[in-house]
């Protein structure tokens, strides 16, 4: 398949782009000017802003799978003016370059919700959600809560209460939308998804990505 990675050179895209490359596809990754050098190996550079819906419409095509992965790095609940400013308006530039360029596919990652916790970036990632299923694109959203990867460990220190909580009848609902994934397995998720397109607009929430993830 013939796939379009915006946020190729970051924590799941360097990933993700391994994956696809190693899967048979055709990976084009878009990265800042003078940053070709980060692309993963295998994948065809697309410099251009992430930003900027004219660019992305020259850089794609319309048989591409548009993977989006922009956003602020480490998420924390006073940074809402950066998620406004990165992860809302590249969504928004994303669609109107998908439109432009006649793209019909999209795999967008969201964060899982709701949760008691992270309000701003979760009010952020539904307004792109909601932007998405307006847009008419068939798409799947992935949920997650935290990813766990290098670098990004602290949380399975976690994993023992998460498995209380399950067991528990009154949380187990929550312990399951709020659960942790690796990042292998997202990755393997979101290749699932990029070579089984939704027909409409589909969610994986975390067991959805952990199912996904086996296939």
């Amino acid at each position: 398949m013939n796939v379009f990675v915006a946020g190729a050179t970051g924590y799941l895209g360097r990933a993700l782009c391994d994956r696809l490359v190693s899967r048979g596809h055709r990976v084009t990754a878009l990265c800042r000017p003078g940053s070709a050098r980060r692309v993963p190996p295998g994948t065809t550079p697309a410099p251009g802003d992430a930003l900027d819906a004219a660019a992305l419409a020259s850089a794609l095509a319309s048989d591409m799978t548009l993977v989006h992965l922009v956003g602020v790095s480490r998420p924390a609940p006073w940074k809402e003016t950066q998620f406004r400013a990165v992860d809302l308006a590249s969504v928004k530039a994303s669609l109107e370059a998908a439109g432009r360029a006649g793209v019909r596919r999209m795999v967008y990652v969201s964060v899982a919700h709701p949760a008691p916790v992270m309000g701003a970036y979760i009010r952020v990632r539904c307004e792109c959600e909601q932007l998405i299923r307006s847009s008419g694109l068939a798409a799947t959203i992935l949920r997650p809560w935290y990813v766990l990867g290098p670098g990004h460990r602290w949380p399975a220190a976690l994993i023992p209460i998460y498995r209380l909580l399950e067991w528990l009848p009154s949380t187990r609902e929550a312990a399951a939308r709020l659960g942790l994934v690796t990042r292998a397995q997202m990755t393997a998720a979101l290749a699932w998804a990029v070579e089984h397109p939704a027909a409409e607009v589909r969610i994986l929430d975390v067991p959805g990505i952990r199912r996904a993830a086996q296939c």
